[in-house]
């Protein structure tokens, strides 16, 4: 078994290291500190298995299931709230309590081996990557507001911080995100980011758009009973006749 250790502690990573050491049939491939190295790492390295932590700079664990997708198995190794445990437990492969035992981990292995030596159409491996996006978005909304929005530009993840977004538009099965006079496109669903975004900063003025309240200059008037937003970068945001009645509700 091919396994990746990713945590920003040096030592969480240590014990890990230790702990697998002693393992039969388990192969360390790699370690990394971050969500980017960890990113770039599942998709070079190819690991089996990923001993993954959620809360790291750069990127965390949810954003590395994000990017990375079903490529690998994940064992959360978390100090995460007990609400969130449950659905990791639901939903995921499996997850690590910080601290655990020696016998805890053999636990987990043994989990993961099984799902690894199953025949391809018993593993549900696309299921279980969905299902892992799933969790992650839900967790999301459970706590603090989404803080960045994370895109992929080629070969490159572009970070946009969400207190930059001027709106965020739907566009088929993506969405435009708008942001310092640039547009990036990303495959997610309006309403998906939309319960990530904080509500009192963000708001849906039309079934295709979302705007940043604090990017609106004024709201100007189109036609009879239409209006559409004016925003300080000069780009122009219309509002459906339940979005203005939400905005000023919003603006009073």
């Amino acid at each position: 078994m091919r396994v990746l250790i990713v945590d920003d502690e040096h030592l969480a990573r240590a014990v890990l290291r230790e702990y697998l050491a002693a393992q039969a049939g388990v192969e360390i491939v790699g370690e990394c500190a971050n969500g980017f190295e960890a990113v770039k790492a599942i998709a070079e390295l190819r690991p089996d298995l990923v001993f993954l932590d959620i809360q790291m700079p750069r990127l965390d664990g949810f954003e590395v299931v994000e990017l990375a997708g079903a490529g690998a198995h994940y064992v959360f190794v978390t100090a995460y709230d007990q609400f969130a445990l449950r659905a990791f437990e639901v939903h995921a492969l499996d997850y690590l309590l910080k601290p655990f035992s020696r016998a805890r981990l053999e636990q987990a292995l043994a989990h993961a081996r099984a799902r690894l030596q199953a025949p391809p159409a018993q593993q549900g491996q696309a299921q279980e990557g969905q299902a892992l996006a799933a969790v992650a978005a839900e967790a999301r909304a459970r706590h603090v507001p989404l803080e960045r929005i994370l895109i992929r530009d080629g070969a490159r993840v572009q970070v946009v911080p969400v207190a930059q977004v001027d709106y965020i538009e739907a566009e088929d099965d993506y969405i435009a995100v708008c942001a310092g006079g640039r547009r990036w496109l990303k495959s997610q669903r309006l309403a998906e980011l939309e319960a990530q975004l904080d509500p009192s900063a963000f708001l849906r003025v039309h079934r295709s758009y979302i705007v940043n309240l604090g990017a609106i200059a004024r709201i100007e008037p189109t036609g009879k009973d239409g209006h559409c937003a004016l925003l300080a970068s000069g780009a122009r945001v219309p509002i459906s006749r339940s979005g203005y009645q939400k905005l000023r509700e919003a603006m009073r």
